[in-house]
């Protein structure tokens, strides 16, 4: 398979998961709401995986491959998360698929209620002609990367977690001289004010 999709996530215990929402939800509703949005991510990204041939994985933090197994499913891939920064993270999930041979690949995280299987697959038609794709979160951050290279670069000197994110990856792109897709701006789930876009009840 050519395409491969990666999903970063974390094993949903209270008390490490959202911890921005705590002050709001507590840790217990935190985690649920946390295990709510993966759960409605990996739903799209099986449902992208019925209709194209593609790897899925996901790549985590806390628990154990055996917990991941138990909450996601074991129809699915997955990696612990090397240790480092955000750019780290991605950089050694980007580069270790390329190296396994896959031509196309997209990383997505779960607090993104809006991505569906429909983006996802657009994400992937993007790199057709495209050496970088991306969804653009409203926080200023993004939703979605997609590389049919490994451009380590990319990950490289970025403010990781603030409003910056977004512009100092398309800043690197453009030196880098890729061609850049973007998807819709899409809101994400991180601050206490992010909760009135959920229709979860919160």
């Amino acid at each position: 398979m050519k395409e491969k999709l990666i999903v970063f996530t974390r094993y949903p215990e209270a008390g490490k998961t959202k911890t921005r929402l705590i002050p709001v939800l507590g840790k217990e509703g935190a985690a649920k709401l946390h295990q709510q949005l993966t759960e409605g991510t990996i739903s799209q990204a099986k449902q992208l995986k019925n209709t194209r041939q593609l790897f899925v994985e996901v790549y985590f933090t806390g628990g154990s491959q055996e917990l991941m197994e138990a909450w996601l499913g074991n129809d699915i891939f997955y990696q612990n998360q090397v240790t480092g920064d955000l750019g780290l993270k991605m950089a050694a999930a980007f580069e270790m698929s390329f190296n396994s041979g896959v031509e196309k690949v997209v990383l997505i995280g779960t607090d993104c209620p809006g991505l569906n299987a429909d983006l996802m697959a657009k994400a992937f038609n993007e790199l057709e002609g495209q050496d970088l794709v991306l969804g653009p979160a409203l926080d200023g951050g993004y939703y979605l990367i997609g590389l049919r290279r490994f451009v380590p670069e990319i990950f490289m000197g970025i403010n990781w977690g603030t409003a910056e994110v977004l512009a100092q990856s398309v800043a690197i792109a453009h030196n880098l001289k890729l061609a850049i897709a973007y998807l819709s701006p899409l809101a994400d789930i991180d601050r206490p004010e992010d909760l009135s876009i959920l229709d979860f009840g919160y």
